[in-house]
């Protein structure tokens, strides 16, 4: 039965074990979950700030995100463009050719095979939907499926897509519009594709008829390579304005989450430290309240 001169030094001795134990469960739990507190209210006058910063980083990822993805549609875009652009250039040197020589040996499969590949550039897609069909996604916006077809087709029905051009948020306040249209990119060398549709085909000569088509057809399409040129080149700056953002947003990042960490994230060699010295302040307590408890006055007198 514990005695009354014995009482208070028991309560005293078991408040401070009781804070031992407190504190080396606290360090425990650090080492175990990696962080200082387990909520915000243990973080103090950091809370704020923390909080602030998450959300930053949350719109931050999400903005990267988008550009991310803005970056490889712009790369789709310019594969496709790029395609365009070097099929109908083959085309224009050997028209450039059959004009200069008389000759047009292949002519007219360098051209079939020039629009063919301009159409399916043009009705090219990104994840199942058309790249260039505006907001008409439902169907591709390059009708035509053959220079026959290109022929006899009404200009206003050759494209199907609108004119709304897709825009994306890349950063607080600002919206990239990266959309481009099939009927901006191909309707001059369209043009250039369906006089030579109608003066076609072509044999292994060139009739004088031929010839002044052939001229005819070269100006539509060098107003549309310089077009299709021009809407690259935009295409182009838009992508390195798009890899520079993305740069900084990584930039962003790494500061938001360094703030974060420094705020949230345990040092686990200062509490690996902890953790032992703590224990052996408990282990101590443990001895000295061992200790304490066997003694009584019988013990004193003798």
């Amino acid at each position: 039965m514990s005695r009354v001169a014995t009482i208070p030094m028991h309560r005293t001795l078991f408040s401070a074990i009781e804070r031992s134990q407190n504190k080396l469960s606290d360090t425990q739990l650090q080492l175990a979950t990696g962080t200082k507190a387990q909520d915000y209210a243990d973080l103090g006058t950091e809370a704020v700030r923390t909080l602030t910063a998450r959300s930053l980083l949350a719109r931050q990822e999400a903005n990267s995100t988008v550009t991310k993805r803005l970056g490889t549609t712009l790369a789709i875009q310019d594969a496709n463009i790029s395609t365009v652009e070097s099929s109908t250039e083959t085309m224009r040197v050997e028209m450039m050719k059959a004009i200069g020589t008389g000759q047009s040996p292949g002519l007219q499969e360098t051209i079939e095979a020039a629009f063919q590949q301009a159409r399916a550039a043009l009705n090219a897609n990104d994840g199942g939907v058309p790249l260039f069909a505006g907001s008409q996604t439902g169907e591709l916006p390059f009708k035509p499926q053959s220079l026959a077809d290109l022929a006899v087709m009404p200009a206003n029905e050759i494209f199907s897509n609108d004119g709304v051009r897709a825009k994306a948020r890349v950063a607080e306040g600002l919206d990239v519009e990266f959309g481009v249209l099939a009927s901006d990119l191909g309707s001059k060398i369209m043009d250039g594709f369906r006089a030579l549709a109608q003066a076609g085909p072509f044999g292994e000569t060139v009739t004088p008829d031929q010839v002044s088509a052939l001229n005819d057809a070269m100006k539509q399409i060098e107003e549309g390579l310089t077009q299709v040129r021009s809407i690259n080149a935009e295409n182009g700056r838009k992508h390195a304005q798009i890899e520079t953002l993305e740069e900084r947003a990584e930039d962003r990042t790494v500061l938001l989450k360094g703030l974060i960490s420094r705020n949230e994230d345990a040092d686990l060699a200062q509490v690996a430290s902890d953790l032992t010295q703590r224990k052996a302040v408990l282990e101590a307590s443990y001895a000295v309240f061992a200790k304490l408890s066997d003694l009584n006055l019988l013990q004193y007198l003798r």
